[in-house]
Formats: structure tokens, C-alpha cells, sequence
């Protein structure tokens, strides 16, 4: 495989992001938190937190995270094209990420991984993380669509 570039993703980036996202089988919140509008605001709020992988100018690989601003870094978004994953691109995105991550103050990386998704949750063991199985996930939102 040739090279694979890395570089922050921009707001023009976002149709080949939902496509990727398609592809790989994520659920997409088109009129809420992936929207076009709610994207764009992440991205210029926080540039250093979308990551994207690149074969021949075709984006193959996105990362997403956040920080809370108490220690506390999440990679929100993982994927990977499906015919370039086990290729170590996924790796190399959360990398980045969690270098970013560290810089804001980060001392505690956190995912979140739907489940199923055996692969996802076995990579990131393979990175270190570890399978908090006595926490549970709750949410509020004012729709589904959030």
C-alpha cells in the first residue's frame, strides 16, 4: 500500500466523513449532532480533534474526540474504511488523538464503543484500555436526534 497521510479535517470534508461513516456501518445523526451546522461549530471550535487518514487523497480513516476540560479525553468517533482495516490505520489515528488529548491536559482516555462491536473493543484493549464492565452509560437528550 502506498502512503497514507494524515492531516485536521475541515468542514469540507464533512460529505466524504458521512460517507465513510455510512460505510462503515456507524449511526449517523444527520439533523442532530452530525449535521452539517453542528460539525462545522465542533471543527471551529476544536480543529485539533477532527483526524483524518488519506490513501491517494481519498479519505480512508476518521477519528473524533473531545475534552472535558477535567482530565478526562474521549475518542467519540472511530472508523476505518473496511478494506484498509487491520492495517494499523486505526491505530495510528487514535495515536494522534491521544497525543492531541494529552497536550489539552488529558490524563484519563476514554472511549465510547457501541456494542456490538467486538473489533473496536478489541483494538482498544490491544492499546491499553480497559473494559470498565461495572459502569453504565446514561443519556438525557431533547430527541433522538441528538
Amino acid at each position: 500500500m502506498s502512503q497514507i497521510d494524515t492531516r485536521m479535517l475541515t468542514i469540507e470534508d464533512y460529505n466524504a466523513i458521512i460517507k465513510l461513516w455510512k460505510l462503515a456501518g456507524l449511526p449517523i445523526k444527520l439533523k442532530g449532532r452530525e449535521s452539517k451546522e453542528n460539525m462545522k461549530k465542533q471543527m471551529e471550535f476544536f480543529p485539533e480533534f477532527f483526524i483524518g487518514a488519506f490513501h491517494r487523497k481519498k479519505l480512508i480513516g476518521v477519528v473524533i474526540g473531545s475534552y472535558d476540560g477535567r482530565m478526562k479525553g474521549w475518542i467519540n468517533r472511530l472508523s476505518v474504511k473496511p478494506e484498509y482495516r487491520r492495517t494499523g490505520i486505526a491505530k495510528r489515528l487514535i495515536d494522534l488523538l491521544e497525543t492531541v488529548l494529552e497536550r489539552q491536559g488529558a490524563a484519563v482516555l476514554c472511549a465510547l464503543i457501541e456494542s456490538p462491536n467486538e473489533e473496536s473493543l478489541s483494538l482498544f484493549q490491544r492499546m491499553g484500555y480497559i473494559l470498565h464492565d461495572d459502569i453504565l452509560y446514561v443519556s438525557k437528550r431533547r430527541s433522538s436526534e441528538v
